[in-house]
């Protein structure tokens, strides 16, 4: 703001002085008093003018001198600090089935998973997993839901090359059982083979050790609680109803489990699990007794198309399961893919053959399947497919169906 000069102003009030009738002309004291009083008024329009543009430089100055200082701060703290995270992922299916034995038909829908994750990072090095689920919608009586802890562990990095952790953990094998998130994998239902054989998803208690290198090899060690299997009823020798799910579970006999894996060419991915259990029922001389898992699988990403593939076998030595003749359990699939830009999202299509032959009658059987997945983002995906199984046994031949499966998921 710019004030009048003083000779300015005088000349103004001269002026005006002259323009009015002569009887109200004022003396030269009177002007002089009244040119006093305008430059004093002056002199205080300047002051607090002064005194508003150190006000304002002092607070931009405070303001630049905090936002400095918020920068060297955070430039100076570690990335992970005061930071946690949450995520997770669901999926709701549609299953309509035709069975040979009409009895065995299925038309359902199903919200199959609700899953979130907890973590926290404490330091660079330090950080906390966890994993909570609801399966199928409701717990309760008379309902098949479930609320499970799936994860919760400690993981320290000891390198940049290895870490250390302990807790409740995801077994390292197989594709599935460690990455499950819908969008991540084909078909709405999971393979079969990594829910009969690999008894996904599977996890136990225990502490683990890991590296990875350059090179693209890396391997996981884990000495963890293993699988309560029983040996009687109709699930008499079942791997997937061994699972204790780390609820009071008994840790007589511990399991060990160790992965190799090679990623060391670009799209290719090897890898081997080797899982053994030293008494697979957690009791003495009852006819099940020591098991070894082994599973291989590949995965080879060539442009826009994706083979994978996974073979898994247990061993277990033992009087009854011997008896049994179901002291070998296996299974594999092969799985072919093609997946490129559809719209603004992708489109996949796939085709999926896999062989069981596991201890329950029901589980020793073949199917084929067929469909699509489209992701309208990447973190989002609609699915189909149409399904063929054929049971192995006679018996079992009236379970044999075919049908169609519709879902949704998601992973944030």
């Amino acid at each position: 703001m710019k004030c009048p000069r003083p000779s300015t102003l005088v000349l103004a009030v001269i002026l005006v002085a002259s323009a009015a009738p002569s009887e109200a002309a004022p003396t030269l004291e009177e002007l002089y008093a009244l040119v006093q009083a305008q430059q004093a008024e002056i002199n205080e329009l300047k002051a607090r003018l002064a005194t508003n543009e150190a006000s304002h430089a002092v607070t931009e100055e405070r303001l630049t001198a905090t936002a400095d200082y918020l920068e060297t701060r955070l430039a100076s703290a570690p990335p992970t600090e005061r930071r946690s995270h949450i995520g997770g992922y669901g999926e709701l299916h549609y299953n309509n089935l035709d069975a040979d034995d009409s009895g065995g038909d299925v038309t359902e829908a199903d919200f199959h998973r609700f899953v979130l994750y907890f973590g926290h990072d404490f330091s660079e090095r330090l950080r906390f997993v966890s994993e909570i689920e609801l399966e199928h919608s409701i717990v309760g009586e008379d309902n098949d839901g479930e609320v499970e802890l799936e994860q919760a562990y400690i993981e320290m990095d000891l390198d940049d090359s290895h870490y250390l952790k302990t807790g409740l953990f995801l077994v390292p094998v197989g594709l599935l059982n460690e990455t499950h998130e819908p969008p991540t994998f084909y078909g709405v239902e999971r393979n079969d083979v990594e829910s009969v054989v690999i008894p996904s998803t599977w996890w136990e208690a225990g502490v683990g050790v890991g590296g990875h290198y350059s090179s693209g090899v890396s391997w996981d060690l884990a000495a963890h609680t293993g699988l309560e299997t029983p040996i009687t009823g109709s699930s008499a020798y079942r791997i997937r109803s061994g699972r204790q799910k780390v609820s009071n579970a008994a840790a007589d006999n511990l399991a060990y489990s160790l992965r190799v894996s090679y990623t060391g060419v670009p799209g290719l991915e090897l890898a081997g699990t080797l899982h053994y259990q030293t008494d697979m029922t957690q009791v003495d001389d009852d006819g099940m007794d020591e098991g070894l898992l082994t599973s291989i699988h590949g995965v080879w990403n060539l442009g826009n198309f994706t083979f994978k593939a996974l073979w898994a076998k247990w061993d277990i030595d033992g009087s009854g399961i011997e008896a049994a003749d179901v002291d070998q359990q296996d299974g594999w699939f092969v799985e072919p893919s093609y997946r490129f830009g559809f719209g603004d999202g992708a489109l996949g299509l796939y085709f999926r053959y896999q062989d069981v032959d596991a201890a329950r009658t029901v589980d020793r059987f073949d199917q084929w399947e067929v469909g699509f997945n489209y992701w309208p983002i990447d973190n989002v995906v609609f699915k189909f497919d149409y399904r063929d199984r054929q049971h192995d046994l006679t018996s079992e031949q009236g379970r044999d169906f075919q049908g169609i499966d519709l879902g949704v998921g998601y992973q944030f």
